[in-house]
């Protein structure tokens, strides 16, 4: 069934689409400073028309930006968490899960697994949402990415993750921290595959996450100015003793120092995406025709 994201009745699903500060109409760029009618902003896809500042944004707006009206098709929605450690904190981890998944329409997982076309190609995509538990990662959310890989191999489709998230989540422990071995194997089956892997990095890609599946993609594209890392910087400085160039976990500086390919302003990236796609799907299909010659 597909994913009925378009859909103007989606009142509430649209209600969430903008940053915290629209419920004043007004919007103050944390980067600027400069004080905007919501709707100039939105016009743009959440990104700053004075300085370039990249909001964040949702899943939903996400899908919206980069897949074709009406491709898009949810897999993995019956994948919910559980609680191996039964863990408590204040709150239970199931009294979280609840809490969050009011905060995001239902959803009881921070990652979103979608199968739909980005001008007419089809492709495999998980996307992440900080909004979600910060878009910490855990057993579901390895578990979709794994199956998003088995469904690329599958279709011979490419993959695309769009990583948000502060790292992996306290709650599972161990259980997730696992979720780092399990994903970067299944990436090494889609590697074998002969299909490509992008790696989108959102604000913010920290801790397990970027120590796994974000820096193994076959073409590594940021949005600008998102941060990036492993630690925070306070932690790196008393780590190493050293004080630390400034802005050393932007995007910016990272595409400056090699560790990544490409910094896509956000209205560029459906276009870059589809290019990127083709050729590397095209490549392929004349090299399983090699193969079968």
């Amino acid at each position: 069934m597909a994913l009925g994201i378009f859909n103007k009745k989606n009142k509430q699903a649209q209600a969430q689409t903008t940053p915290k500060e629209v419920q004043t109409q007004w919007i103050k760029c944390n980067s600027c400073n400069a004080l905007m009618y919501y709707k100039e902003v939105l016009s743009q896809h959440s990104v700053c028309p004075k300085c370039n500042y990249h909001f964040r944004i949702n899943v939903i707006d996400r899908m919206r930006l980069i897949f074709d009206e009406g491709s898009t098709i949810e897999h993995d929605k019956n994948l919910i968490p559980t609680d191996p450690l039964n863990f408590v904190d204040k709150k239970s981890y199931k009294q979280r899960i609840e809490e969050y998944s009011k905060k995001t329409n239902g959803r009881e997982s921070s990652a979103v697994s979608i199968e739909g076309t980005i001008n007419g190609i089809e492709t495999q995509a998980v996307i992440f949402d900080f909004e979600f538990m910060g878009g910490s990662f855990a057993s579901v959310e390895g578990e979709k990415i794994v199956r998003a890989i088995n469904r690329a191999i599958k279709k011979k489709q490419g993959l695309i993750i769009f990583s948000s998230s502060g790292g992996a989540r306290m709650q599972e422990s161990t259980f997730s921290l696992m979720q780092m071995a399990k994903t970067s194997a299944g990436l090494e089956k889609l590697s074998k595959a002969s299909l490509p892997y992008i790696s989108i990095l959102t604000d913010p890609t920290l801790g397990g996450v970027s120590a796994s599946f974000a820096f193994l993609g076959d073409i590594i594209i940021a949005e600008p100015g998102a941060t990036i890392g492993f630690a925070g910087a306070r932690v790196i400085k008393q780590t190493i003793g050293e004080d630390l160039p400034q802005g050393f976990q932007t995007a910016e500086f990272l595409l400056e120092h090699g560790l990544i390919d490409m910094v896509v302003h956000r209205k560029e990236l459906k276009k870059t995406l589809s290019d990127l796609l083709e050729m590397l799907t095209n490549e392929n299909k004349n090299l399983f025709n090699i193969k079968k010659a």
